[in-house]
């Protein structure tokens, strides 16, 4: 910030926060999380350029041939913006400094004001440019609409959309040249009365003719004879550009502190789902690989005790882990008591895997391992059922802030056995114990 006005305004200070703030969230994200969010930060890092710098962004929409770029032009004073009467040029968001504004935000000395041309709205294939047009109205602190007669389905339904982001928009009627001016003010009753009554109750509605069609003149000789020329009169967009510095000199800071805040708001629930969609797969892969590991490792120990404390290990493993998917720290202590609340939540139900698990091992005891080819199925598919139940829970405690979420253990616990299919999620331990089995040249000594 260059000057004492902006580092005494609370509101705008309080937008250069929010911004960095979320710019913070998201360096404190993990490798995998900054990977998916990059577009997001160097948008952020763009808004608070823009921020500090006093930019005022106001984006240009309109359908093909509606006088968009010639618009620009006329607004800028210099032919910037290739006009083509075919239409549909403009393939890609860009701006371009507003010079000829006069006008900077209060307290901000070196603020301009750049207007962003967008792709018309019906181009063919354009969803990845409508999709960058969309950020720019995300990032634009005006809209300008241009339109040059009564609103079509195309412009209706994007006026719909961009209404719902709550920006200040100036609806443009281009091109009025070619109408008569009772032609023109039918079309400005039609726009304000019924057409834009619905989605912008106080419509800002101003009449251009950025591009205006040559003029037949009659041109007076000295001689007294006459002579025709055809001309083309200078752009007439002069209120246009007396609206937009109205709106920029009443509220040119609160807009750009305000759509700063409001586009930090956006970020941040953007990364928080991004984390959170990324944390679940990341979560459900380990524990449905911890489980397997389990199963495996379990099953096929052929020394009795062992293998019910190396599936113990496994548990605290996964969890340990998947504390550090969700940005915890959790110690080993810590960690055996999470195991346990979760296990004595879950009761009776998985008695039947725990004593699977159990008569396995003391069978393998007494056969001295010889009945771990026999065991190994059923005992590694219960272990390492249990531990993918162990694994839901925890994730789900982990997801809720390291608690239950205000429900007891037992609840949560059970709910997650209800909704856990049981059958599919042991068929597919089995088929890893099977498997691992079969690639296994002494369980096939063993067996013949």
């Amino acid at each position: 910030m260059k000057t004492t006005s902006i580092l005494d305004d609370e509101n705008y200070q309080q937008a250069v926060t929010s911004v960095q703030h979320t710019l913070d969230q998201l360096r404190n994200c993990s490798a995998d999380e900054q990977r998916k969010l990059q577009g997001e930060h160097a948008q952020l890092q763009e808004m608070l350029a823009k921020l500090t710098n006093g930019r005022v962004e106001i984006a240009v929409f309109g359908e093909i041939s509606t006088g968009k770029s010639a618009l620009i032009n006329a607004l800028i004073g210099q032919a910037v913006a290739k006009v083509d009467v075919q239409g549909g040029w403009t393939r890609e968001v860009w701006k371009v400094p507003w010079q000829g504004a006069g006008y900077c935000v209060p307290g901000l000395a070196d603020s301009q004001v750049v207007l962003v041309d967008t792709p018309g709205l019906n181009e063919v294939g354009g969803k990845q440019r409508a999709a960058e047009a969309g950020q720019a109205a995300q990032h634009a602190d005006l809209i300008l609409f241009v339109t040059d007669s009564d609103l079509n389905e195309t412009e209706f339904a994007a006026l719909d959309e961009l209404s719902t982001i709550h920006k200040p928009m100036i609806i443009v009627l281009n091109k009025v040249d070619l109408y008569s001016p009772q032609q023109r003010q039918r079309l400005l009753d039609v726009l304000n009365n019924e057409r834009l009554a619905s989605l912008l109750p106080n419509a800002n509605v101003v009449t251009t003719s950025a591009d205006p069609r040559e003029i037949e003149y009659v041109i007076e000789n000295t001689d007294g004879s006459q002579s025709r020329q055809w001309r083309k009169p200078d752009p007439d967009v002069e209120l246009l550009r007396v609206r937009i510095l109205e709106v920029l000199q009443q509220d040119g800071k609160e807009l750009l502190a305000l759509n700063a805040a409001m586009y930090a708001a956006d970020k941040s629930d953007r990364m928080a789902v991004i984390r959170v969609q990324l944390r679940d797969k990341r979560a459900r892969q380990v524990i449905r690989s911890y489980a397997a590991i389990k199963a495996i490792a379990v099953g096929l120990n052929p020394v009795a005790v062992s293998d019910v404390l190396g599936g113990a290990v496994v548990d605290l493993t996964m969890v340990v882990t998947l504390a550090h998917i969700y940005g915890l720290e959790m110690s080993t202590m810590h960690a055996r008591g999470l195991i346990a609340s979760i296990v004595k939540a879950a009761g009776w139900v998985t008695l039947s895997e725990a004593a699977t698990n159990i008569l396995s091992s003391v069978l393998k005891g007494l056969t001295f391992g010889h009945a771990t080819i026999l065991t190994a199925v059923p005992q590694g598919a219960a272990a390492g059922y249990g531990s993918f139940i162990v694994g839901q829970a925890t994730k789900y405690y982990f997801e809720h802030g390291a608690s239950w979420g205000g429900e007891a253990p037992k609840a949560v616990v059970r709910r997650i056995l209800r909704e856990t299919d049981r059958s599919s999620v042991v068929a597919q331990l089995q088929d890893e114990i099977r498997s691992r089995l079969a690639r296994n040249p002494h369980a096939k000594e063993a067996d013949s």
